[in-house]
């Protein structure tokens, strides 16, 4: 227990300071171009990571943040965060569709940065609002989300002096323009091969920020600094998932109470930490409801009550309620993409349920069997007579004397005897009738 103690202390105190170690902004020298590397969809992560890459550079006096973006689009909650940060950041913010696309809500980010361009070959559009799993939305629901994802680009194109036209457009009817046609239209400033290509391109243009303050870039000669995701954002990436989060915190419970109930096992202890660690790790990138975090670790406590009290079934089955409320409860509030999904939900409360139910069962079966080690054992042996039973006396079993009491009349010593019921350290015996009676 003791070794166990060290190496969770040992796990944890790692991973606490992995957590300082990379959350850290670099240090760079005042006047530099800060570059930011996204790619995939827009979720709370992405929104995390280009807040501290801006705040870093706005605290170190960078000359602009170049924001290279490549994404199929994203969560709104997150789209609103990062246009919301790139309007009030006190340094330009260019965004540069590096590969790939800015499609969705890509296309409202790079309306409302400072300075947008894209390499050639990409493609920026098709920002029709949809649900977090693809889907369309009905069409009340849809009416209000185009005329509020309207609203906002036109809003961010009159503010950058781009293309509101036919930012409406995709909006309204989903339309993308590549690179060159994008340039055409006044969707985008600057059409750039690579970084390099792009910092000499936008030197000398001049950005107005939120605070009112005009400056010139001044770029084609500034030093650059790559920002890129830590390590934790990269792991944060892979596990800020609603359902990854819902697993780790149910697994981790469960290998937990394993741990609690049989001590000295180590490796569920060691785990269900680890699990425990990694989903609130998790959960802090995702909204999410501290009701729904307590029903689901009651829940294991009522499995674990289930297997040594006996409750025929009943602790179980509230076990099963619990973690499915909690699973609902955990991110109810959010919109579907940052949601626990109802089918992983009812799918591990039903196995886990099942699981109970056949431990249960053969526990009980094991209870109803009859005892094959112990005192109990005695019962029904063939035992012979030490002394004559008057009716006490003493029979001999294992190479020891036991106090006897017959119940059916007199036995004489030597005669063999059932042991028919043992109180204490003394024993009721009968006489053993004789084989073919």
């Amino acid at each position: 227990m003791r070794q166990a103690r060290l190496f969770l202390f040992a796990a944890f105190t790692t991973l606490s300071a992995l957590l300082f170690a990379c959350s850290s902004n670099p240090d760079t020298p005042p006047g530099a171009v800060h570059v930011l590397t996204t790619d995939g969809d827009v979720n709370p992560v992405m929104e995390r990571y280009l807040d501290r890459g801006i705040g870093a550079a706005e605290d170190q006096d960078a000359t602009a943040v170049i924001i290279k973006l490549n994404t199929p689009g994203g969560l709104l909650s997150s789209t609103d965060d990062i246009v919301n940060r790139i309007l009030r950041s006190e340094v330009p913010v260019v965004l540069y569709v590096y590969e790939g696309q800015a499609a969705s809500a890509g296309t409202f980010i790079a309306y409302a940065s400072h300075v947008a361009a894209m390499a050639p070959g990409t493609v920026i559009g098709s920002a029709t609002p949809i649900t977090g799993s693809g889907d369309d939305l009905g069409e009340d629901l849809r009416d209000k989300a185009i005329g509020n994802a309207v609203a906002k680009i036109r809003e961010y194109a009159a503010l950058r002096g781009r293309n509101a036209d036919w930012g409406e457009e995709a909006v309204r009817d989903g339309i993308s323009a590549p690179a060159s046609e994008a340039l055409d239209l006044n969707i985008v400033e600057f059409i750039a091969n690579d970084v390099d290509d792009l910092l000499q391109q936008i030197d000398g243009t001049e950005v107005t920020l939120q605070s009112g303050r005009q400056t010139v870039l001044a770029t084609a000669d500034a030093p650059v600094a790559y920002n890129n995701r830590t390590f934790i954002e990269r792991v944060l990436e892979l596990i800020a998932n609603p359902n990854i989060a819902f697993l780790l915190l149910s697994l981790g419970s469960l290998a937990l109470f394993i741990e609690l109930f049989h001590p000295g096992a180590i490796f569920p202890g060691v785990f269900g930490v680890i699990a425990l660690l990694l989903a609130f790790f998790s959960l802090s990138v995702i909204p999410f409801n501290w009701a729904g975090v307590a029903l689901i670790m009651f829940a294991f406590v009522l499995f674990g009550l289930e297997l040594f009290v006996t409750s025929h079934g009943v602790l179980g089955l509230g076990g099963v309620v619990a973690l499915v409320l909690g699973g609902m409860l955990l991110t109810s509030g959010n919109e579907p993409g940052l949601q626990v999904s109802q089918t992983l939900i009812l799918t591990l409360a039903t196995a886990l349920g099942a699981f109970v139910v056949f431990v249960f069962v053969n526990m009980l079966r094991i209870r109803k069997m009859p005892a094959k080690m112990g005192i109990e054992t005695v019962v029904g042996r063939s035992v012979v007579a030490r002394s004559a039973l008057t009716p006490e006396g003493f029979v001999f079993m294992d190479g020891e004397n036991w106090q006897a009491e017959a119940e059916d009349g007199e036995v004489k010593q030597g005669e063999r005897v059932i042991v028919t019921q043992i109180k204490g350290l003394r024993l009721k015996v009968r006489k053993q009738k004789p084989e073919g009676d």
